[in-house]
């Protein structure tokens, strides 16, 4: 999430592995917030930075600078001790670093054309991953180590994507998704989903890692737009919800089989177990639910579903609806978070319920409006 060409104050923006928290940077340094509260837990003022990655709530984050001072190179990865104010490791790379991602286990180092995996304990390299040019540094990592997947771009002519399973160490599949090139990827936390959206964004499709399969096509729009960030509820057995964000200014909820799990009477889990019946079905508009005007169309933002509850009917045992707490960062300097509902009937409800100025941020509580 790294732009470091942006008119905006918000350098690069990332919410760490279970969306507790997360990381802001500005022209003059990063900060790292509680997403809960809006607290500011840790502010660093020593330059523009292009990449800040946490793992979990840790001490530990993954640095790289934004190349303004030769102390703040682009190809110099720096692990960093908040705890103690110091670096615990530098390295440094023949090209500039375009994306972090990490674990308890593993640490994923992207560069143009090549993508690198160590031990995150040791340090050690486990392997190197030869790509296409990846200009963008576009890539997607499940953070569970029990599916622990990274998607990179497999082609420049259309939108293949190379699924990498980072804990054995090799190739899993490789998934025809679009005939334009990749603009955006994500992984469900559990690793068992990725979404892609093309560079013309109309289309937002799903798939089954394990098997490679189609499970789910939402149309966001007819117009081309450029889809800034996708990202899966953070559901310990399938997602329930999927959000995305766009150069439109529009911020799009995809449900995953909330109305079809209402259509087929099956109880349990907010998915049940609709999904084998409706593989490779293109899912009509109706599970497609937006909130207009979020931001200013143009503005860079990034959305995660930060938690999601699902109401149960007190005369059955259906989900009568859910609810899903949604925090957007915008590139312009603000955090803004919502409360989407959505019941039985497909009737949908947004809710602002706090909104501050990320580079406002001092020490205590953000001031909310």
């Amino acid at each position: 999430m790294a732009n470091q060409s942006s008119p905006y104050p918000i350098l690069c923006a990332s919410f760490n592995q279970d969306n507790s928290g997360f990381a802001i940077s500005t022209k003059d340094g990063f900060k790292i917030i509680d997403s809960n509260t809006g607290r500011l837990c840790y502010d660093r003022a020593v330059g523009a930075f292009i990449i800040v990655e946490m793992l979990y709530s840790s001490s530990l984050l993954a640095i790289v600078g934004a190349g303004e001072q030769p102390s703040l190179s682009p190809r110099r990865l720096c692990l960093f001790n908040t705890t103690t104010g110091a670096p615990l490791r530098e390295m440094n790379f023949l090209t500039s670093i375009l994306a972090v991602r990490l674990n308890r286990k593993r640490l994923v180092v992207v560069l143009q054309e090549k993508t690198y995996i160590y031990d995150s304990n040791s340090l050690s390299m486990l392997d190197t991953i030869d790509t296409v040019p990846n200009l963008k540094g576009l890539c997607a990592f499940s953070p569970s180590l029990e599916g622990c997947f990274l998607a990179l771009p497999a082609s420049t002519a259309k939108g293949a994507v190379l699924v990498y399973n980072v804990m054995e160490l090799q190739l899993h599949c490789e998934i025809d998704a679009h005939r334009s090139p990749l603009a955006a990827i994500a992984l469900s936390s559990n690793g068992k989903y990725i979404a892609t959206a093309s560079e013309q964004g109309t289309i937002i499709r799903i798939h089954l890692v394990s098997e490679a399969t189609k499970s789910y096509s939402f149309r966001r729009g007819t117009c081309s737009s450029t889809i800034f960030s996708l990202s899966f509820a953070p559901s310990l057995q399938l997602p329930d919800i999927l959000v995305a964000t766009s150069s439109s200014g529009s911020v799009h909820i995809f449900s995953l089989g909330f109305e079809t799990n209402q259509r087929t009477k099956k109880s349990g889990s907010f998915l049940g177990s609709i999904l084998p019946y409706y593989v490779n079905d293109a899912l009509d508009p109706a599970h497609h639910h937006v909130l207009h005007n979020a931001v200013s169309a143009g503005v860079r933002s990034y959305a995660v579903v930060r938690k999601v509850d699902n109401v149960a009917d007190s005369s059955s045992s259906e989900i009568a609806s859910c609810r899903a707490i949604i925090s957007l960062i915008a590139y312009n300097g603000y955090f803004q978070e919502y409360a989407f509902t959505l019941n039985s009937q497909n009737e949908s409800t947004w809710s602002l319920e706090r909104e501050f100025n990320l580079v406002a941020v001092i020490s205590g509580n953000a001031e909310t409006s």
